[in-house]
Order: C-alpha cells, then sequence, then structure tokens
C-alpha cells in the first residue's frame, strides 16, 4: 500500500478537488460517468465545510485572545485574516454542494 506523506494528507484535509472527475474530458458517456460521480461525492463537501467552519472559529478566538491578553491588535491579524478568508472558502464550498445537488440527473 501506498503511504501518503504528510503534506499530501493535509492538503486532502482541507481541500476536497481530489475527490471529484473532470467532465469535460472524455466522450459522453465518460463525462455522464464523471458527472454522477461527482454528485455521489458531493456529501463529503458538508464535511470539508465543517473543518472550515471550525478552523475560522478557532482562528477568530485566537486573534481575540492575543488582541485582548496581549494587547497587540497588528499580531491579532495574523489570526484574523486567515478567519475571514475562511468565509470565502465556506461560501465556495457551500456553492458546490448545491450545485451538485441540485443539478439533474445527467443523460
Amino acid at each position: 500500500m501506498h503511504e501518503l506523506t504528510f503534506r499530501t494528507l493535509l492538503y486532502r484535509y482541507f481541500f476536497f478537488e481530489w475527490l471529484f472527475l473532470d467532465v469535460t474530458q472524455g466522450n459522453v458517456l465518460e463525462r455522464s460517468a464523471a458527472r454522477r460521480h461527482n454528485q455521489s461525492q458531493a456529501h463529503w463537501l458538508l464535511t470539508y465545510m465543517w473543518r472550515w467552519l471550525c478552523c475560522a472559529m478557532l482562528l477568530f478566538g485566537l486573534g481575540g485572545v492575543v488582541e485582548i491578553l496581549l494587547g497587540a491588535p497588528a499580531v491579532s491579524a495574523l489570526f484574523y485574516v486567515p478567519s475571514a478568508l475562511s468565509v470565502s472558502v465556506n461560501a465556495v464550498i457551500a456553492a458546490a454542494w448545491l450545485g451538485l445537488r441540485t443539478l439533474s440527473e445527467p443523460l
């Protein structure tokens, strides 16, 4: 069995692109199969949303702790900015999940 490196595992923990197939490649049957595969994998997107939400809450909390207890608003930005960026990541994941769940079945 092929062992994955920690870097690969960390990437797969936060980014979901490896779960899905390209629906623009191949003939009609292959594209249809890829679309069905992607729709069946859509349930994993909720797990990724939860992971990003937890990271956002943790980073926001750490930013608050650094700002209040240490009195260092500039340093707290190191936690607030990634927390805010994770909101846009969750928006993209939600759009992908909704798209895969509401699209009609392939041919």
